[in-house]
């Protein structure tokens, strides 16, 4: 049985989108008769065990802390890091190492794949360096954004296969110079066992944040400024010159809480926009529940045209109907009139208007939804995908023991 080790930058029983992606990978390939361990760097904030189990998932845990200037700081981190892999190699001797962005945990593996020779897979999620401008932290081309891509670059120059979840990362590596025969494509998934029937409106719940009879068009997640709700705030007087009843609802919070809050309150649709707050993961069912349209606006910008997001795939999965800004990232999901409704990025107007033509077309609402079910069934189950992993790391381990790849000297 081929051992696969995991090298992440947090884990389970967090929870993240990186975490679900995670879990679904994991799980996929323990259906799939792989022995999968996973072992986390020095983010992960848990608790004091060394070795740690989780829904049935073992992780291996490295303590300690990186401290210093820029630059160094993220040399320390890689070599406790590698300490931390190293121990679990030894520990459980892996066939192969797949390490998953940020680029530490490739630069990390790259040195415990090379003393040992083992077959490295570095998989990239999104570039760091663009989801830190997205999510307010970081500044284009400033030298953290540009420290970071460099460490992105010489962790994909060392691995021998290189995994991204979309295509637009796919295209940005070439750009770069990077063979295409390296890069392989592991979209966006689901596990699709986790999404029965959907559940029947909760009406205790709609009643107890006054929604009324709705229409609700509503967002979960976070609230993060690309993702665009301010657009979708403004949108809705527009919306309800056209759909009078139309409700807002958002599931969340984030670093744009208090100004999205603000915006609201001083919106003349102030009295149908909602805030919940954060919920429990195990209560969020019963929002969506709530929701006749997951409204997905996010503004244009590399992070948005580049990556694919994990939330409008759940939502189709749960047959769903979902609207969403017509940026690169979205394209790659959603067929605009078939699966879902693609807009105007960073455009009220346009959000409006195309929420409004769906809500105004009931009859193809049941249509739209099994043919949203049945794309994500075909492209993005995990169930499937998995199996473009195993490829490569059987070519990988053929060409170990062939000596195409061996340990440094």
């Amino acid at each position: 049985m081929t051992r696969v080790l995991h090298i992440l930058d947090h884990s389970l029983p967090l929870h993240s989108g990186y975490t679900f992606r995670t879990r679904a990978i994991l799980k996929a390939q323990q259906a799939a008769g792989l022995d999968v361990r996973g072992v986390t760097g020095l983010r992960h904030a848990g608790g004091d065990e060394s070795v740690e189990t989780v829904d049935s998932l073992t992780f291996h845990r490295t303590s300690g802390a990186a401290s210093g200037p820029p630059g160094l700081r993220e040399w320390r981190e890689i070599a406790r890091f590698a300490d931390g892999i190293e121990r679990a190699v030894r520990e459980w001797r892996p066939d192969v190492l797949h390490a998953h962005s940020p680029a530490l945990c490739g630069l990390a593996a790259l040195k415990v794949a090379r003393r040992h020779g083992i077959p490295l897979v570095y998989e990239i999620r999104a570039f760091w360096e663009d989801a830190a401008v997205g999510n307010g932290t970081g500044r284009e081309g400033s030298l953290k954004y540009r420290l970071t891509r460099a460490l992105e670059n010489r962790a994909v120059a060392g691995a021998d296969a290189v995994f991204t979840i979309c295509a637009g990362l796919r295209d940005d590596l070439l750009a770069r110079g990077v063979s295409p025969e390296k890069v392989a494509l592991s979209p966006n998934g689901v596990d699709l066992s986790l999404f029965g029937d959907p559940p029947p409106r909760d009406h205790a719940l709609a009643a107890e944040l006054g929604l009324g009879d709705g229409p609700v068009i509503g967002f979960i997640g976070s609230f993060y400024d690309y993702e665009g709700l301010d657009d979708l705030i403004a949108a809705l007087p527009s919306l309800r010159e056209r759909a009078p009843g139309a409700q807002l609802l958002l599931v969340g919070g984030g670093p744009m809480d208090h100004a999205l809050r603000a915006q609201a309150a001083a919106s003349p649709a102030a009295d149908a926009i909602h805030f919940t707050g954060r919920v429990p993961h195990h209560a969020v069912e019963r929002y969506y529940s709530l929701i006749d349209v997951l409204a997905y606006p996010r503004k244009r910008s590399r992070l948005t045209d580049l990556v694919t997001p994990l939330k409008p795939l759940e939502a189709m999965a749960q047959r769903r109907l979902v609207a969403a800004s017509d940026v690169g990232g979205h394209r790659e999901l959603i067929a605009d009139g078939e699966t879902g409704t693609l807009f105007a990025p960073d455009d009220p107007i346009a959000c409006a208007a195309a929420l409004a033509g769906l809500l105004a077309d009931r009859a193809g609402w049941d249509a739209m939804r099994e043919r949203a079910r049945a794309h994500v069934a075909a492209h993005h189950d995990w169930g499937r995908n998995v199996s473009r992993y195993q490829v490569v790391y059987h070519r990988l381990l053929a060409d170990e023991a062939n000596g195409a790849i061996s340990a440094a000297a």
